[in-house]
This record gives C-alpha cells, structure tokens and sequence, in this order.
C-alpha cells in the first residue's frame, strides 16, 4: 500500500508545484503578473479538473480487469480513455477560451485581466495534453506503475522551470514573453508528459509480452458509457469538494485583508496534509480493483480498512505538529500579530479535521475501487453546498464569527461526510467480503 501511495503523493505535489513554479517565475514582473497567472490557473483548474475526474472511473475498470490477468481488457479501457480525453477537449476548450475574454467584465482590475487572458489563452492549447496524461496517469497506478507518474512529474517541473526561465525573461536569444512566456512554457511540459505517459506504458506492456498497441481498440459506445458512467460522479464529487473550499476562498475576500491572509496560510497547511490521504487513496482504489478483479472479497475489505488507517494514522501525527507549532508555521508566512493570533486558532480547526479529512478522501478511493462513485458525490453535495456553506456563511457574516465561523461550517461538512463514506464503505465491504 505504502510502495502505491508514496509515488502518488509525490506526483500531486508535482501537480501543485507547476502553478507555484509559474507564480514564483514571473514574481519578478510585478504583483500584476504575479495575479494575472494566479486568475489564469484558477479558470483554468476546474474545468481541467472535471475533465480528469471524468476519467477517474478508469481507476475502477482497469484495476478490476488487471486483477483478473484480463491484459487485453486493460489495453482496452485504456485506448476509451483517450477517446473520451479527446472528445472533452473541444468543449473544454471552448469555455474557458470564451471565459478568457470576460475578466475585465468580472471586475478584475485592467492592468490583471489583459495579461491573465493572454495566459489563459495560450495555455488552454495544453487541455488535450493534459487529458491525455490524466487518462494514462490513471491507467498506470491502475496496473501498479505508480514510479513511472513521479518520475514524470519530476521532469515536467524541471522543464516548466527552464522553458519558464528562457521564455520569461528572454533568455539564450528567445523573445521575452512575460507571462505568456510562463503559460508556453507549462503546455510544452504538458505536451512532454503525456507523451512520457504513454512512452511508459507501451514500455511496460512490451516487457511483459503484451503490446500496448498491437490490438489498439477503437471506440465503443458501450464501453464510453460505462466510463462515463462511473467517471461523472467522481469528476462531480472533486469538483463540488474544490469548489466548496474555492467559494470559501472567495467569501473570505470579503472580509479584511488579516482575515483573508490568515485563510490563505492556514488552507495551504490544510491542503499539503491532504496530498498525503489523496495518495493512499488512489492505491486503495488500486489494490480494492485488483482484488475485488481477482474475486477476493476478503482482500479487498483488508486493502480498504488498511488504507484507511495508514490515512488517519499520518492525519493524527500532522494535527499533533499543527497543535504544538500554530506559530512557527505561520510565522514562515508573516509574522503579522493579528494574522498570528488568528492562525493559531484556525490551525486548531484545521487539526480538529484532519482525521475526518484522511477518512473521507481515503473511503472515497476504496469506494472507487468496489465501482461506486455515486455516493461520494451526492455526500459532497449535502455536506458541503447544503450544510457547511450556508452554515459557514450564516456564523461568518450574519453572526459575525468572521473567519473563524466560515471554517467552522466547513469543519461540521467535513465529518459528516466522512462519517457517512465510513459507513458506506464499512456496509459495502462487508458484503463484498461475504460473496
């Protein structure tokens, strides 16, 4: 479980690293730069984010078919999932190429919308790429070549940095683009992961004596279908959980400048925690797949329960770190005295979550592993858009609890969905194991 996890983990800190590499790249030109990519990333993330998260249900279908030796059947899932990335993108690509000219009308200031649309325009040409490498990304944890993701990863950052370096800034003789620089420079990496993806898989498949594209499959409507099928609630359920804590984002822009600093720091720390049970998560729904394919019920409520408890396990040693050092942690940010005050509080919540945050995201990988993505999202949609949200929102602004109310309602969201994926699971396994 840990040999799964680990790579995994590393390749979303990868994931995360490209837009801090562009932020921190073109810091040089100017806080309008510097917001004109941030703009850019964050239009372009949920769109992108939903596409990926339709393929998601390739996590379930190959590991399935991988743990019944059917290799032929993962080839073939494989080659829907291309076809799928292929048909999101016009449609991808269309909205936010629309949405790049609307910034100046969403009242982002002039000097920001002309550079952000610029950037969002250019790195839009790397949708396709990026939908490619997130369907065979699926296909190899899928099979247990989870290294290959990292090493990927590794390399496309290194490369975003260099292609940031000479086009940014204009060095070695190429045309100094500013931000649009920094957007090229991210859909060549793009561009060079897909392809090193898809160069690791047909490795892998020759070396073991079944060409990856010796029987390459066409489409299949059937088979898109059951894709889609299991990939709509999954790519649901990621996007109405980013989206919550994206909105809570916005909300705390209305509140003083400390306030929304201290939000910014705190869910930083929350959200490289969280890359941790998001990588146990993908291998339990690996290793879930491979047995319930291999008809060992048994073994797949073990993989579950197992992953489970590495997640709560690290998520109780980060709470304690964020309990004994709230200050430190977020002095390395500011040492402003009221954004320190309301920091230590904030990360006293944040710790108060955390083990229900590990059960959550790791319940909702075993449950992918069994084929069920339909619970997941409907339990985002209650727990996040018609109970934390509102009651989030009601303590912030109608009861004046400020920052600190809005996280409290994010909080009571976050453990009712974990209680309910932790039953769901505990109820599904049980039966799973007794066939």
């Amino acid at each position: 479980m840990v040999s799964l996890a680990v790579p995994v983990v590393l390749s979303e800190l990868g994931w995360m690293a490209q837009g801090i590499v562009d932020t921190i790249m073109v810091g040089k030109l100017g806080p309008a730069a510097i917001g004109a990519v941030a703009v850019g990333n964050a239009v372009c993330y949920t769109p992108c984010l939903f596409g990926i998260g339709l393929l998601l249900g390739l996590d379930t279908l190959v590991a399935q078919a991988y743990g019944r030796e059917d290799h032929e059947e993962c080839h073939r899932w494989m080659a829907q999932g291309v076809y799928l990335a292929c048909i999101l993108t016009l449609p991808l690509m269309l909205l936010m190429g629309a949405a790049s000219y609307q910034f100046a009308r969403w009242g982002i200031t002039p000097e920001v919308a002309g550079p952000a649309g610029s950037y969002l325009r250019i790195l839009n040409w790397g949708t396709l790429p990026l939908l490619l490498y997130g369907g065979t990304r699926r296909y190899l944890q899928s099979v247990g070549q989870v290294r290959a993701v990292t090493v990927t990863f590794v390399g496309a950052n290194l490369l975003n940095w260099f292609g940031n370096w000479l086009l940014i800034y204009g060095k070695w003789g190429f045309p100094a683009m500013g931000v649009e620089g920094s957007a090229l420079s991210t859909v060549i990496a793009r561009i060079a992961m897909a392809a090193a993806l898809f160069w690791f898989s047909w490795r892998y498949e020759r070396r073991r004596g079944h060409p990856l594209f010796h029987h390459w499959a066409g489409p299949s409507m059937r088979r898109l279908r059951e894709l889609t099928r299991l990939g709509l609630p999954a790519a649901g359920q990621v996007v109405m959980e980013v989206g919550a804590w994206n909105f809570a984002t916005f909300a705390a822009g209305w509140l003083p400048a400390t306030a929304l600093a201290t939000h910014q720091i705190v869910f930083n720390y929350a959200s490289l925690t969280y890359m941790v049970p998001l990588g146990i998560s993908a291998a339990a729904a690996v290793s879930v797949g491979h047995a319930v394919g291999a008809g060992d019920g048994a073994r797949a409520r073990r993989a579950g329960w197992l992953a489970l408890g590495l997640g709560v396990s690290f998520m109780m040693m980060a709470a304690v770190v964020l309990l004994v050092f709230p200050g430190p942690l977020v002095a390395l940010y500011t040492t402003d005295p009221e954004v320190m005050r309301l920091g230590g509080t904030l990360l006293m919540v944040v710790a108060a979550f955390e083990i229900f945050d590990a059960i959550q995201t790791v319940a909702t990988g075993a449950l992918r592993g069994l084929g069920e993505t339909r619970v997941p999202m409907l339990a985002n949609l209650a727990g996040y858009w018609v109970l934390g949200l509102p009651l989030g929102l009601t303590l912030c602004f109608v009861l004046g609890w400020g920052i600190i109310g809005l996280w409290l309602g994010l909080t009571l969201a976050l453990i009712l969905i974990a209680l309910t994926l932790l039953w769901r699971w505990r109820r599904d396994a049980a039966r799973v194991a007794a066939q």
